[in-house]
């Protein structure tokens, strides 16, 4: 919240505040991040939106037929999501980008509500590790181990749902080749199978 708040204060035009949930509840994918960034969601008020995660995430999801219009960075662009909603495990932008226990806690509440109001969710696609894990704890799906996070595996669990796993399309993991736009594309052409 001190951090938030310091924020607000040094850069008063930027959103600096939880971050909603971007497209429609009747969605049949939800994509789950694992917070919003600094210079990105944080700014903008939109997931993904001004920084280069959002450069690869939109671009993949107009790819694939989930959104239409064109990315630009902005909430402002016009750009909307087709049959898919993008979430985020901590809604607040968290020191250092480092997500503390707490404050999953306090966010998982937001995630199993978001969960809760989709009836025809069929896939959540999880962006990394720790936003998997998180999407697992919301849903209560025990035992977690047996739905390890695994790039581009697609887990059925006891709920119905699909779990898709991804790398998270930042740019660390695209400069150090850990996540290719290829891999990263793959991860949709699997996701719209389920989804047919």
């Amino acid at each position: 919240m001190a951090f938030r708040h310091e924020l607000q204060a040094k850069y008063p035009d930027w959103g600096n505040a939880p971050v909603r949930s971007f497209g429609n509840l009747d969605a049949g994918l939800l994509i789950v991040g694992l917070a919003p960034g600094m210079k990105g969601a944080n700014r903008t008020g939109r997931p993904f939106t001004g920084d280069y995660a959002g450069d690869l995430l939109y671009s993949t999801l107009l790819k694939f037929g989930f959104a239409q219009g064109t990315y630009r960075a902005d909430p402002n662009d016009g750009l909307h999501l087709v049959g898919c909603r993008i979430a985020n495990a901590v809604r607040c932008l968290p020191p250092e980008n480092k997500p503390l226990p707490i404050e999953f806690t306090a966010c998982r509440p937001f995630l199993q509500a978001e969960l809760a109001m989709m009836p025809n969710l069929k896939v959540i696609l999880a962006l990394g590790k720790g936003a998997h894990d998180q999407i697992l704890r919301a849903l209560t799906v025990r035992p977690a181990g047996s739905y390890p996070f695994i790039h581009s595996r697609l887990h059925a669990l006891p709920t119905g749902l699909h779990l898709a796993d991804s790398y998270h399309c930042s740019r660390y993991n695209t400069n150090t080749g850990r996540l290719t736009t290829e891999m990263f594309h793959d991860v949709f052409e699997k996701i719209r199978h389920v989804l047919k």
